[in-house]
């Protein structure tokens, strides 16, 4: 049986062959593999010719998904912007001219063996996507724009082309989960701070970001029923600057911005340390004891705060917090933070984690905390982020069926200086030069935790030492484009001399993008 996709393709084949014909192309040889394609993908084969793309093709999709249509107009927003071309989405006006197609496919080949696989035939007249889900096929339109050269060829016809190599791409990633995490509690970033780096950050594939919304310098998060945790907490940052914090409005317009790039958003709340601002805007959160009588922080000093554990009235705030921002959070997943604790006795802090853990799951959520929740009885449900590289409570958990995600601090961190000549960054953890950061495996770097516990991997990027957007590109680029790959690709086709050449072809996309980049000298930047 001949399924109702086959029936449309072949339907705008055939609009196509119905109009009339222009001069045969004679085009030069291509060669797709050769494409600087990040992250890259799992087979990638080269036919030689080319996809003239131009004001004469038009783009259609699956009809039984609007999410595909959705994903056809994005990619037509993201060619006019780089190419100037208005290409329509799902034209049905038989006067438009249609040269070539490019078609976005739903569909339920088992060749497409994750959520986010997808398979790309570009040939002369046509550019065919399948996949399984609009994630896919979001994942496969970014190798498609990476696949548009940033110049024309104006000498085939009487007006400009862009020539896409043909060839097929077929790729999946290496793990379901790849993210980076931005620090917003220690210095405020701005809505549009936040969108500009989405969109980078889908360029290259991720599907999650992690905001860490509240420790001892700032509180960024509306809580409507407790109102002074932005009022009063929300007013400092590292430095002494303003601060800020997200109404919940803010947040939803993010949370939306990130759905739209297949991104979801996971929120951090974190505790019991960490959390003097929030104790300084309701003083019977405060632990006391060893823990530091809460006042206005501005200094990077940690470990010195807590909430009190053994209050029903902690665990009743917490109910609410939790609440209302699970509320507003799609995604499946609510980080408890649970770091750097220095000051909660074991036996509270355990009694803390295990209590919050349930909390969580009573609205709905997943809880993800750093390595050191794991001390505690956690459900195998919970996801445990390493990031101190002291794997035994890691390791433990995913004995008892919990995931993993991979955040070594030596490694990962992205607040950290590239070398000795960074600008800004700490360097507690060591420094990460580019290829440093490229050049390891999460499959064997931690001795003893299985790969099919891996969830997968998550760049942070803590704020102490920058305060505005250019600041945090620096941090970030081009380190977060190879953890791009290091998620995504295999390992078996990630090699540093290779990625390095890639790398430096990213250039006109950062340009096109205003990205304030670091660039190092161990890439050739061409410049």
């Amino acid at each position: 049986m001949i399924s109702r996709v086959v029936l449309v393709f072949v339907a705008i084949i055939s609009l196509v062959a119905c109009q009339p014909k222009k001069k045969e192309i004679n085009f030069p040889k291509t060669d797709l593999t050769q494409v600087a394609l990040i992250p890259k993908p799992l087979k990638t084969i080269a036919t030689n010719s080319a996809f003239a793309l131009d004001g004469e093709t038009a783009i259609y999709t699956s009809t039984t998904d609007a999410n595909f249509e959705a994903v056809g107009q994005f990619l037509s927003q993201k060619i006019k912007k780089k190419t100037g071309l208005d290409l329509g989405v799902n034209p049905t006006d038989g006067d438009t001219p249609v040269e070539r197609v490019v078609y976005i496919n739903q569909s339920d080949s088992e060749e497409l063996s994750t959520p986010e696989s997808y398979q790309l035939y570009v040939k002369k007249d046509s550019i065919f996507l399948n996949a399984k889900t609009a994630a896919g096929a979001f994942r496969g339109i970014q190798t498609l724009r990476q696949l548009i050269p940033e110049q024309t060829n104006d000498t085939l016809t009487d007006h400009p082309l862009w020539l896409i190599p043909t060839g097929k791409v077929l790729d999946e990633p290496r793990y379901g989960y790849r993210a980076s995490m931005l620090d917003v509690a220690r210095h405020f970033f701005t809505v549009d701070e936040v969108k500009k780096y989405l969109d980078i950050l889908a360029y290259y594939k991720f599907n999650a970001l992690h905001l860490h919304l509240s420790d001892d310098q700032g509180w960024r998060i509306e809580i409507k029923s407790w109102p002074k945790l932005t009022e009063v907490g929300g007013a400092s940052e590292v430095g002494g600057g303003e601060g800020g914090f997200y109404t919940q409005e803010d947040y939803k317009e993010l949370v939306a911005y990130a759905a739209e790039r297949h991104i979801i958003i996971i929120p951090e709340i974190d505790m019991p340390g960490h959390t003097n601002a929030a104790s300084l805007s309701y003083p019977f959160l405060h632990a006391g004891g060893k823990a530091d009588k809460p006042r206005v922080r501005t200094d990077m000093l940690v470990g010195y705060s807590s909430f009190h554990t053994r209050k029903d009235t902690v665990y009743a705030f917490l109910d609410d917090v939790i609440r209302e921002i699970a509320a507003i959070t799609p995604g499946p997943y609510f980080h408890i933070g649970g770091d750097e604790s220095h000051v909660t006795k074991k036996k509270d802090y355990i009694h803390f984690v295990e209590k919050v853990e349930k909390i969580v799951h009573k609205h709905g959520k997943q809880a993800i905390g750093w390595n050191e929740i794991a001390q505690a009885k956690i459900s195998p449900s919970s996801v445990v982020q390493l990031w101190n590289d002291e794997p035994h409570d890691a390791i433990n958990a995913a004995k008892n069926g919990s995931k993993i995600i991979v955040s070594s601090a030596k490694k990962m961190y992205l607040d950290m200086k590239y070398d000795s000549i960074s600008e800004y960054g700490l360097t507690w953890a060591g420094m990460i030069p580019v290829d440093v950061g490229y050049n390891w495996d999460p499959k064997t770097y931690i001795k003893d935790l299985p790969e099919e516990s891996v969830l997968g991997i998550e760049a942070p990027l803590w704020s102490e030492t920058i305060s505005n957007s250019a600041e945090l590109e620096y941090l970030a680029f081009p380190r977060v484009i190879g953890y791009a790959e290091l998620g995504w690709s295999r390992a078996e086709n990630r090699d540093w001399e290779d990625y390095k050449v890639r790398l430096a072809k990213q250039v006109p996309y950062m340009k096109r993008m205003d990205i304030k980049y670091y660039p190092t000298k161990l890439v050739d930047w061409g410049e």
